[in-house]
């Protein structure tokens, strides 16, 4: 950079004497000639002419360039970055917000948000931004980035769409003239149903145990033997609901699980759908998958990619259909005594139920929205 400084001061000076034919020419002769900008050749491409002007902005730009952010900085005080207004923006969010809120922020998705809430919970609220980075798994830059995206979120188009997460895409009109659907969701030991009318009365809601579920090396027969006898009892509708389940195949842990719930999938699918479907071409399927995660969005069960229990959402619909004028789903009595008390957030018994009668009332609100 000197040399190259000392280079052009020496060409500068060499065009007040020279005319035309240094880097730069002056028009006018006198004292303090005014420079214009010639061109330089490029020594390593001579057909190259590259414009010489504006040193000083050239040079101030290459040393912003050269210098990295402050807060980026792992020696740098998180608290000096920030403005006192941005300060309490972000400490306002982090101290107040639910682990689902927080899942919305960069990088807070799954285990970071729960670990916020549970540190400030046993520590009390935080008090400095640098004191963020005591939370299990956010370090230094980490807690830059999530500072940065609570102060600048970004937009997302959260309406939740039928179509994203009801395979394959059926014609609305289909959906709306059907009179009953049953939501059916399968578990690692048995599967559960809900029987719902679009007057949104429950018409049927119970599970069966299936015994040979993930024993020995998933034997076909014993595995239709178990889909077969729920088929027995399972109610007739317009149209069979069955959850997709979110378990990624990268997670070899839980491969035996993927690998049971595709399999019970798969003969529901087959032992449910009409021989003549794929011969009539204007027939609709009767059999159709919705997505697990779109359900749990459509009732704020997602923690990050997770979803929890939606026991607590039960009992709450359970008990609006008998205080509230008009609740969104409806119970026959004989339900409402058999579940009332059946379902508690600590055990995971009941998981089934509550999810396919869940299903079913998001198939219905979801129906309602998209044709508004």
């Amino acid at each position: 950079m000197l040399l190259a400084r000392r280079f052009l001061s020496s060409v500068v000076q060499r065009s007040q004497y020279a005319g035309q034919s240094g880097l730069f020419h002056s028009p006018l002769h006198g004292c303090l000639p005014k420079l214009e900008p010639r061109y330089l050749q490029c020594t390593s491409c001579w057909q190259s002419r590259v414009p010489v002007a504006g040193f000083e902005t050239l040079n101030a730009s290459i040393t912003s360039t050269s210098t990295s952010e402050p807060c980026n900085e792992d020696n740098r005080s998180l608290d000096v970055c920030y403005t006192s207004d941005q300060k309490d923006t972000i400490l306002q969010k982090l101290n107040n917000a639910s682990p689902s809120e927080l899942a919305g922020v960069k990088l807070l998705r799954g285990r970071k948000s729960v670990n916020i809430v549970e540190y400030r919970t046993k520590n009390g609220p935080f008090k400095t931004l640098e004191s963020v980075v005591n939370v299990p798994l956010l370090k230094h830059k980490s807690a830059v980035t999530v500072f940065d995206s609570i102060l600048n979120p970004v937009k997302r188009n959260m309406k939740i769409q039928l179509a994203k997460f009801i395979k394959p895409e059926v014609n609305r009109s289909w959906l709306k003239e059907a009179n009953a659907i049953v939501s059916i969701v399968c578990g690692t030991n048995k599967i559960a149903w809900a029987h719902v009318d679009r007057e949104m009365m429950v018409l049927d809601w119970q599970e069966m145990e299936c015994p040979h579920f993930l024993k020995g090396a998933y034997l076909a027969s014993a595995y239709l033997n178990d889909v077969s006898a729920v088929l027995k009892v399972l109610p007739s509708a317009d149209f069979y609901i069955i959850e997709k389940s979110s378990i990624s195949v990268q997670s070899i842990t839980l491969f035996p699980v993927m690998a049971h719930m595709r399999t019970v999938e798969a003969m529901l699918f087959s032992l449910l759908e009409p021989k003549n479907f794929l011969l009539e071409p204007n027939t609709p399927p009767k059999v159709l998958n919705m997505m697990r995660s779109g359900v749990g969005r459509h009732f704020e069960l997602m923690v990050g990619d997770s979803r929890v229990s939606g026991a607590q959402t039960v009992r709450q619909l359970m008990s609006d259909s008998v205080t509230k004028e008009l609740p969104r789903i409806n119970f026959p009595h004989n339900l409402l005594m058999k579940y009332m008390n059946a379902f508690q957030m600590s055990k995971s018994e009941g998981d089934e139920l509550c999810n396919a009668l869940l299903q079913a009332v998001a198939f219905y609100e979801l129906l309602s929205k998209s044709s508004a």
